[in-house]
């Protein structure tokens, strides 16, 4: 594999674009700094296919990353393939407004074909190549400059590693037949919507107690006003104000500004200086969410009444049967969160209850729920019995 040297030039970029584009897939990884900003710094993308790999420096004075964005985002004919690529999507659909597509995701799909739930690059590397990756460059400064020959071989060995590995993965998948099951996963991974950073929706990532139309109305409102804050000075939200502190804020909001001196979590310099001002005029403007804004009610407990919470841990227990039994991560057959509704009494709007997973998994969860499946021990070994076939058995006549 050709191994280029930092990309800085327009030109070179776009000469290897060029080529790229003619690829099945490109694998790619992005070095960034984000403990100070509000926005991902980009510091570094590296991108491979098998032939070829190169790092590109998108902090080069007059560097136009156009052809690579292009690349990623507008050619529908190459797959872009990450490694646990959430953030690095982000990143791109920060400087676009659009996400890589058609995209695949190793971390994601090595939950089809084993019990891995959230496996590491390195130990994938290590798994699938036998080799082990030196991280001493991990955490070092990726925003300064020069950077050094060792953070740059660091960094494309995330892609050629890849690079190498992606195909392995594939036709593992495809002996397995399990490859249906990740689109739906992958085109969640490219859902624009999960990026999309709308300061009127912050409020709901912040956990507030209660229903109170009032409160939660001023929960929206300054949690719209701390994002726009952190964005305008590009730093983290909870620079600004922590989750916490504003929730209570929503749930006790102070009279004057005097009073956010006695805010625990804000500065006394809150009391009398412009930032304390405008959040006390956020907090005077508020208005109660609508009837429609409000969040949905969480179920209601289990018709089992207290056993409710039992039934949910059988569940968890039936589905850790089911992962060992077919190698698969748990996680990707079901979440806790559903298992319990699912035990509450919910039926509707479950994944579990749908396509592939309900084949798979969810026919025996609702079975188990309903008291047709029951657990054994054989062999000394936890398996799932159907209720009938344990009735039959107990029914048949002696010496049969």
């Amino acid at each position: 594999m050709i191994i280029h040297p930092l990309i800085t030039k327009t030109e070179e970029l776009a000469a290897l674009c060029e080529r790229l584009a003619k690829s099945d897939f490109v694998t790619v990884d992005t070095e960034f700094m984000r403990e100070n900003t509000y926005w991902p710094e980009l510091c570094l993308v590296q991108i491979a296919n098998t032939e070829e790999a190169a790092a590109v420096d998108p902090k080069a004075e007059g560097l136009d990353l156009s052809p690579l964005l292009d690349l990623l985002t507008d050619n529908e004919d190459v797959l872009k393939v990450f490694h646990a690529g959430g953030q690095d999507v982000e990143i791109i659909y920060n400087f676009t407004g659009r996400t890589p597509h058609p995209i695949f995701d190793t971390q994601i799909a090595m939950m089809a074909i084993s019990q891995s739930e959230q496996i590491g690059y390195s130990n994938l590397v290590e798994l699938w190549q036998g080799l082990t990756i030196d991280k001493g460059a991990r955490f070092t400064d990726w925003s300064r400059r020069p950077l050094t020959e060792r953070q740059i071989e660091y960094a494309i060995g995330d892609v050629t590693h890849l690079a190498k590995i992606f195909p392995k993965i594939l036709k593992r998948l495809m002996k397995t037949g399990r490859g249906v099951w990740l689109n739906q996963e992958m085109e969640k991974l490219a859902d624009p919507a999960n990026y999309r950073n709308d300061p009127t929706e912050a409020w709901k990532r912040i956990k507030a107690a209660g229903r109170n139309a009032a409160m939660l109305g001023r929960l929206k409102a300054i949690a719209e006003w701390r994002e726009i804050e952190a964005q305008g000075k590009n730093i983290p939200r909870g620079r600004i104000a922590r989750d916490e502190t504003l929730a209570d804020i929503a749930s006790h909001p102070p009279k004057q500004q005097s009073d956010l001196a006695k805010v625990r979590g804000l500065s006394q310099g809150w009391k009398d200086n412009d930032i304390g001002k405008r959040l006390m005029n956020t907090i005077a403007k508020a208005q109660p969410l609508t009837e429609d804004e409000m969040p949905p009610r969480a179920p209601r407990g289990a018709p089992l009444g207290k056993e409710g919470s039992l039934v949910a841990d059988l569940l968890k227990l039936l589905l850790k049967i089911r992962a060992r039994e077919i190698d698969v991560a748990a996680r990707l057959l079901a979440r806790s969160e559903d298992l319990e509704l699912l035990a509450a009494g919910v039926r509707k709007n479950l994944p579990i209850l749908e396509g592939w997973r309900y084949e798979v998994f969810g026919h025996d969860a609702l079975d188990l729920v309903e008291g047709k499946l029951a657990f054994a021990v054989e062999n000394g070994k936890l398996k799932m019995t159907r209720v009938e076939d344990v009735e039959n058995v107990e029914d048949a006549p002696a010496g049969e």
